[in-house]
């Protein structure tokens, strides 16, 4: 898997958590209609995001290469933890040229 982050964000979580995320949690997102990926959280300048949190940071996914061009600055994508929706992130640059839309 790449280290190389593909994607920075604005994570916002809704509070359906009981747990804070922490550095290095990896949720799935749904990254177009019909296909959820892992992918990894880094947050900047703190360990961790409380149930209702807000921070910046940048998500690694595992297979971009399965879903080429279809982030964009501003899409928002969905954080989930099974069907379960715990929250969004909202890109503010996209990093890896495979997923740019």
């Amino acid at each position: 898997m790449n280290e190389t982050p593909d994607v920075e964000v604005i994570f916002e979580f809704n509070g359906t958590r009981n747990n804070p995320a922490y550095d290095g949690y990896r949720p799935a997102h749904l990254i177009v209609d019909d296909y959820l990926t892992t992918g990894i959280h880094h947050y900047y300048d703190v360990k961790s995001v409380p149930p209702n949190g807000i921070v910046k940071g940048t998500i690694t996914f595992i297979t971009p290469e399965a879903y080429p061009h279809c982030l964009w600055v501003g899409k928002k994508i969905s954080i989930q933890e099974g069907a379960r929706i715990v929250g969004h992130a909202t890109i503010t640059h996209v990093y890896n040229p495979i997923l740019q839309l």
